[in-house]
């Protein structure tokens, strides 16, 4: 049995070729090979296969028994390895089938899945969404091994391995029922420290900055309520008199629906970055590639960045 590990593909790819035009000069013009190179890959595979695979006759070159056996199924193999390696460029929206997996937060469900779901649908109607949960330190090995296509939101801890792309940056702002005590007037600061407040911990988001940017400010809350998440925020605040500092894109999509009102904060507003996150073994996927640039144009400021790894 010949040892497929001592036959470079190449030899097989001059093979191929001369069984197709039974002739060492036109094969080597077809490979883009000079004469003598092809005639030394068809001594070395002579060489290897213990055949003389092409002899020279009256007519040409003509196969061997043993080298018209090998033609058929290495020209299949060399055409599904191509195909193989040609499907980074044939990714059609219009025909896909593909599942993609996003890992966003709930507030990021809530900003992106309105718009992108939609547009998906008219785009690529055969491409299915699926998204899971930030979390960590499941969240870096998860887009490394390509369980997770995309990471969407603020998250410093993806650091070396992964692509960025900044999509856009946004304040935070003091959201609250459209007939609260504070809705009439600015919210000065004495304002904003007499209420009751709502605190978001959404672990393994960006969105613990708040805390820190608040507490260096001196700027100091009666929080009267703590939840995990965004989920039920906006039903707590459409039914009390609670407030709550949430991002002004979560704000943009829970107001108008349930009646609250986004005020500015009375400090300087924290502004948190929202990136796209990929690891570099799905930078040249082509389906990846269109998905990241349907996300760019529909969430881009206008000021989104070209990808680039992570510092």
């Amino acid at each position: 049995m010949t040892d497929l590990a001592r036959i470079d593909l190449n030899l097989l790819l001059v093979l191929h070729r001369l069984l197709q035009l039974r002739h060492v000069s036109r094969a080597a013009e077809a490979l883009g090979l000079t004469q003598p190179a092809v005639s030394n890959a068809l001594r070395r595979l002579r060489r290897l296969l213990g055949d003389e695979l092409l002899v020279r006759t009256p007519a040409g070159m003509q196969p061997t028994p043993y080298a018209l056996s090998l033609a058929e199924p290495l020209a299949h193999a060399l055409a599904t390895l191509e195909d193989a390696l040609s499907q980074r460029a044939a990714f059609s929206p219009a025909s896909s089938t593909r599942v993609f997996t996003l890992a966003m937060s709930d507030v990021g469900e809530i900003y992106f899945l309105p718009v992108l779901v939609p547009a998906l649908a008219q785009d690529a109607p055969g491409v299915t969404l699926r998204t899971v949960t930030l979390r960590e330190p499941e969240l870096p090995e998860a887009l490394a091994s390509g369980a997770i296509d995309l990471a969407l939101g603020s998250l410093p801890q993806l650091r070396a391995g992964f692509y960025q792309q900044a999509l856009f940056r946004q304040a935070y702002v003091c959201l609250m029922r459209a007939g609260h005590p504070a809705a009439q007037q600015p919210l000065g600061r004495a304002a904003f420290q007499a209420f009751d407040h709502v605190r978001v911990e959404a672990p393994g988001t960006g969105h613990a900055q708040v805390e820190e940017h608040l507490a260096r400010l001196d700027l100091r809350r009666r929080v009267r309520l703590t939840v995990p998440d965004f989920v039920a925020l906006g039903h707590v605040l459409a039914s009390t008199d609670l407030v709550a500092t949430v991002p002004e894109r979560f704000a943009e999509r829970v107001c108008a629906p349930l009646g609250l009102l986004a005020r500015p904060l009375p400090v300087r507003a924290l502004v948190s970055a929202i990136h796209q996150f990929w690891h570099a073994g799905m930078h040249g996927d082509a389906g990846h590639q269109w998905l990241r640039a349907r996300i760019a144009a529909l969430f881009g400021d206008g000021h989104a960045s070209a990808p680039a790894p992570h510092p």
